[in-house]
């Protein structure tokens, strides 16, 4: 039960709905609510389908480019944490979104960018102590 609480709180950090819903809004203003209802479920079907393919091929695709899992947990830490530094400080929004979030947004969404930020410190720190065998 703890592990599904963690990835839940993982995923949903990343994708930062509160952040990502006022986006979501400003892009999709000039369309009917039919015409965004099928964008969102069109966007939802590619992230999950892009999901699957890594899920599935992700191991494969390192071990024939002889990458360590080691390394990828390193990278892909440091990018999670570029992206949360951005989540946290506000660097990457648009500007029709900062003026759409309510201040209660914009703190969830700072908070779940230092929630990232620590999975992201973690994942460098466990492909550094998995790299050198500590």
């Amino acid at each position: 039960m703890i592990d599904i609480l963690a990835v839940f709180i993982f995923f949903f950090a990343v994708i930062d709905p509160i952040g990502t819903v006022p986006v979501f809004i400003a892009v999709t203003s000039r369309y009917e609510n039919q015409v965004k209802k099928k964008i969102a479920i069109k966007a939802t079907a590619i992230s999950a389908a892009v999901l699957l393919f890594f899920v599935i091929a992700g191991e494969v695709i390192l071990t024939a480019i002889d990458i360590p899992l080691s390394a990828f947990q390193i990278a892909g830490g440091i990018v999670l944490f570029l992206f949360a530094l951005s989540m946290i400080f506000g660097e990457s929004k648009p500007d029709e979104e900062l003026k759409m979030v309510k201040s209660g947004a914009s703190i969830i969404s700072r908070v779940m960018g230092l929630i990232l930020s620590s999975v992201a410190v973690s994942s460098i720190l466990a492909g550094i102590k998995d790299y050198f065998a500590l």
